[in-house]
């Protein structure tokens, strides 16, 4: 069977695994951002066991493959006695490790900012809480759209191992269908050519909304080492 006839006919069950896969992806991005916010919140202006504990968490889920995250965590909920759902265990632990990655991004967004501004809220009356969230917060998300478009390209590419635990994503249906044709060069180009128009087509939505949000004055320049870009 021709090559091209094989992909065509596949496309439709492979396209099928990018709900999926994108489903996977934007769970573990929405985790990240709800987590990763407080996470960076609290290394920066918490107290020094609170900035010992996030680092201690930022430095395990960035230090273990995810891979064996993934094993791990199935082997704790077959140990728990849990329903060990492959598609729930890949976001949670592409979510916590998305976690550990935005927290360095909305960290270093943070630090970026000039120091004067929560003093100057509390001068305004404001508490600490209401300074951080009114007045810190919405300049340093802004700063870390393009942190978070980075984080976002290597998550999709990090959730193609997760057809390891048999989720129905792309990759486990091109896999599968790999296997019984035989055909698998062309048929792992045309998973990469979809994971790559996912990344450019989410890529661009990311850039017009930093164009939206940008504020004259403020830069979006900030150095990967303190974007804690993955």
């Amino acid at each position: 069977m021709n090559s091209l006839t094989v992909v065509f006919n596949a496309l439709p069950a492979i396209l099928a695994g990018s709900f999926v896969t994108i489903g996977n992806v934007t769970a573990s991005l929405a985790m990240g951002l709800v987590l990763g916010v407080p996470l960076a919140v609290g290394q920066v202006y918490g107290g020094p066991w609170l900035r010992r504990l996030v680092a201690l968490y930022v430095w395990f889920f960035r230090g273990v493959p995810i891979l064996v995250l993934l094993f791990l965590c199935y082997g704790l909920f077959i140990s728990l006695g849990l329903p060990a759902d492959p598609f729930l265990i890949c976001c949670l632990v592409l979510g916590c490790t998305s976690t550990a990655y935005q927290s360095q991004i909305f960290r270093g967004a943070i630090e970026s900012l000039p120091q004067g501004q929560l003093k100057a809220a509390r001068a305004l009356g404001m508490n600490d809480f209401t300074g951080i969230r009114c007045i810190v917060l919405p300049q340093a998300l802004r700063l870390s759209i393009p942190g978070w478009a980075n984080e976002f390209s290597i998550l999709l590419k990090d959730s193609a191992i997760c057809y390891v635990l048999g989720t129905q994503d792309i990759m486990a249906r091109t896999s599968f269908v790999a296997a019984r044709t035989h055909e698998h060069l062309a048929l792992y180009a045309a998973a990469g050519l979809i994971y790559f128009v996912l990344t450019l087509v989410v890529l661009k939505l990311l850039r017009r909304l930093e164009d939206n949000v940008h504020v004259p004055g403020y830069s979006t320049g900030m150095g990967m080492e303190g974007m804690g870009a993955g």
